[in-house]
């Protein structure tokens, strides 16, 4: 750290807010150059120009920045805090949502026409029916008859474990994703970057629960190479390393493909069995607590990078009511949800107007054009002489003090 020890007759605030409105052109001009690690060069710091006001006026400049900047701080503190309310009830709007408090009176009026259990045998059913379609499908592509015995090697899928779930609404059931995905889970192929070939989508694809496919680079691969990993439409796209806990398991759904895609190695494909479970729920699902409470105890890290594993994320329990609910929860999420969005766009346009509002308040300072002129205050041509006659008649630039432990002065 370095500090600024500034002389009699320099207000040390009036010196940190003009260096704070300066922050920019202060770094621009005395960085170190060529150095692995950013820092402040000493010398071009010390020669660094100030615009130095009368004392007087200095002190009027502080007092009416407290005054204005104290009034927009107490402005940006409210919008931080409803920003952090509207992240609450984005919480609580999920927890309603998956746990079925949300569509408590829809249900009411719309009883479901199977109880639980049904609906788990069913989706059961449906997971082998599915995937004795796909078994048949690969004997019919190599020109091959189903041998005997083909069914008995079904994978049966274990069941969830419920130990600690909520309890669900009658109708609902839990099913772990082994259940509800007819498809081993699939991770994507790592290629290098190159100037021509098939596109792959790069990690920052996953975003609030979608994927961006136009976050994407071209990798050094034919597009037949990449088929097998091309993404599809109502894929679930879920990270499988990150440096961040937060972050590592995130799923983003794919929306409407156009164009072929491929997704890495960083991230693991999740299909369902889409007349159980539409691919929606299950991404509204995955952000719930339980889920990353789930995802968030088996992760390991190495390296500093948390990862998680193919069994863990078939192991991940999520709470499955009639379709027709499910439909009728993504619509009232989503409704809520655009409300939720709106709000958030005007509270971060609004924290950047009053970010704007502070430079613009700083600038006013130190042109001079915040407070009045006083013909009485002593001119600053007058201080600086008598500091220049402090110091021999000759003027030096600022003292610039290094501290290792402890800062004396202001800055």
């Amino acid at each position: 750290m370095r500090a600024f020890v500034p002389r009699k007759g320099i207000d040390a605030d009036f010196v940190a807010w003009q260096l704070i409105c300066n922050e920019r052109d202060v770094l621009e001009k005395t960085s170190k150059d060529g150095t692995t690690v950013a820092s402040i060069e000493g010398p071009a710091l010390a020669s660094y120009r100030l615009a130095i006001a009368p004392s007087a006026e200095q002190k009027r400049i502080v007092a009416k920045l407290d005054e204005l900047l104290s009034d927009l701080d107490a402005g940006v503190a409210e919008l931080k805090a409803a920003q952090q309310k509207l992240q609450r009830y984005r919480q609580s709007l999920l927890k309603a949502a998956v746990e079925g408090a949300l569509t408590a009176e829809w249900r009411a009026k719309n009883p479901p026409t199977e109880t639980s259990a049904e609906l788990l045998q069913r989706i059961l059913r449906e997971r082998r029916a599915r995937w004795e379609e796909q078994q048949l499908a690969k004997f019919a592509a190599q020109g091959k008859a189903p041998p005997k015995g083909w069914k008995e090697k079904y994978p049966e899928p274990q069941p969830p474990k419920t130990e600690g779930l909520p309890v669900l609404p009658e109708g609902w059931v839990w099913a772990n994703v082994a259940q509800l995905s007819p498809n081993d889970l699939a991770n994507g192929r790592s290629v290098p970057t190159a100037a021509v070939g098939a596109r792959v989508l790069r990690l920052n694809a996953v975003k609030n629960g979608k994927v961006d496919l136009a976050e994407f680079k071209v990798g050094e691969w034919s597009d037949e190479e990449a088929r097998p990993f091309a993404v599809r439409e109502g894929d679930l796209l879920i990270v499988r390393g990150n440096g961040s806990l937060s972050l590592v398991g995130r799923a983003g759904l794919v929306g409407p493909v156009d164009t072929q895609v491929a997704y890495p190695d960083t991230l693991i494909r999740l299909g369902v069995v889409g007349s159980v479970a539409s691919p929606a729920w299950l991404g509204l699902a995955w952000d719930s607590p339980f889920v990353r409470s789930h995802l968030e105890r088996r992760a390991r890290t190495s390296a500093g990078i948390y990862k998680i594993s193919q069994p863990d994320i078939e192991s991940v329990s999520i709470p499955i009511p009639p379709l027709e609910e499910q439909t009728e929860i993504l619509k009232m999420v989503g409704n809520l949800g655009d409300e939720i969005r709106n709000m958030e766009v005007a509270l971060a346009s609004a924290l950047t107007g009053s970010s704007a509002q502070r430079q613009n308040i700083l600038r006013a300072a130190f042109r001079g054009e915040l407070v009045p002129k006083d013909p009485n205050d002593e001119p600053a041509s007058v201080l600086l002489e008598r500091l220049r006659a402090e110091r021999g008649g000759v003027v030096k630039p600022a003292r610039v003090e290094r501290k290792s432990r402890k800062i004396r002065g202001a800055a």
